[in-house]
């Protein structure tokens, strides 16, 4: 039976700018940065408010305002500017503020190559709230774009926290045909109403290790938020009840790391090889194992959207097989040294590459030399 389709040109700039707007985000606040500028340009048009600010220091701070006063904001940047972020980003995670930042991976270090891909922030990420995950999610296509766009806002507001959308230059600048209609219908995600008596503690954890989060400004409550060590009310004070109070920023991200959990796993039965990666290398691994697969070659594939927090079931997955090829577009091999350090399992080893994409055939040589 013939279906309907709608076919347009597109970018995963502009699939993951709608599905972030359609999933709540009401506020845009950015300093254009290649190659991120698409973001710069479909917010004008998308977000209900749009603000440019002068400076990537700027624009996480006013962000955290937004986020205190009520509203849901969104930024996009590349590492220069993530860097000049890093020190609000920590205080917005204190405060428990949510909002979503896009992360255009380009060439580093420094400013390296504007105009070159790269998968290598993912290590940053990993410790830029030292200690404490920072939910990360990153998409292998077009339609990873839109899903996990409306999960980062989820995340941010169920999980009251930032919330990051790793992407890459070819993943978000590179234009193509898509059918629209392999995308899901999303509306805004519900924000919670929390009950709240005479009592109210900004940071006192309900059940889901959540504290209910209340506005500055609202008319019930008193409201203190403070990226200094503090209490459930607010105060700040170092007590075991403020040191508690710390220790669930990573708590009530680390306990629902089950249903954070985006994966897919492509399988092979009799399979004993495994193909692991993540993002715009994630393309060239489906090619890689389609190739073999034609050369008689029994190879899996796990394309991993969730990287912080890593999911147990990540772990049991690999743990199935013989041999372990990490594919990542870096110098080190990120993903594996976050999973297995750097002297991992004689049976983990990682095809990288710097400076440009890996090639389908950077991955079959290795595993068919096996």
């Amino acid at each position: 039976m013939a279906t309907d389709r709608k076919i347009t040109f597109t970018d995963g700039s502009a699939l993951i700018t709608e599905a972030l707007v359609r999933s709540g985000a009401d506020m845009f606040i950015g300093y254009p940065i290649t190659p991120s500028n698409r973001f710069y340009a479909y917010g004008q048009k998308r977000f209900p408010v749009f603000y440019p600010a002068p400076d990537e220091i700027s624009v996480l701070q006013w962000m955290s305002g937004a986020a205190a006063a009520g509203k849901l904001p969104v930024t996009a940047t590349a590492f220069p500017g993530l860097a000049l972020m890093t020190e609000t980003l920590n205080m917005a995670y204190v405060m428990e503020l949510p909002m979503v930042l896009v992360i255009t991976q380009r060439l580093g270090p420094s400013t390296g190559s504007a105009t070159v891909g790269a998968q290598g922030d993912l290590a940053l990420l990993n410790g830029i709230i030292p200690g404490f995950p920072l939910p990360t999610f990153c998409p292998a296509g077009f339609a990873d774009c839109w899903t996990l766009a409306h999960k980062a806002v989820h995340t941010a507001v169920n999980l009251r926290t930032p919330v990051v959308l790793l992407t890459s230059k070819e993943m978000v600048m590179t234009s193509r045909s898509f059918d629209l209609n392999k995308l899901p219908e999303m509306g805004p995600v519900a924000r919670p109403k929390p009950k709240t008596g005479k009592g109210y503690q900004p940071y006192k954890a309900g059940d889901a290790g959540v504290a209910p989060f209340l506005p500055v400004g609202n008319s019930r409550h008193q409201v203190r938020l403070t990226a200094s060590m503090h209490n459930r009310a607010g105060r700040i004070v170092k007590n075991e009840e403020s040191l508690a109070v710390t220790r669930n920023l990573a708590a009530k991200i680390n306990s629902h790391a089950a249903e954070l959990a985006e994966y897919a796993h492509i399988t092979t039965p009799g399979a004993r090889k495994l193909l692991v990666s993540y993002g715009v290398s994630a393309l060239a691994a489906r090619d890689a194992r389609a190739a073999l697969a034609a050369r008689g070659e029994k190879v899996s594939l796990l394309i991993i959207k969730t990287l912080i927090p890593l999911a147990t079931e990540i772990f049991a997955l690999i743990d199935t097989y013989e041999e372990v090829f990490f594919v990542e577009e870096n110098l080190n091999g990120q993903l594996q040294e976050i999973m297995f350090g750097k002297r991992p399992p004689d049976k983990i080893k990682r095809i990288c590459k710097l400076g440009s994409m890996i090639a389908p055939a950077e991955i079959v040589n290795p595993l068919a030399a096996q």
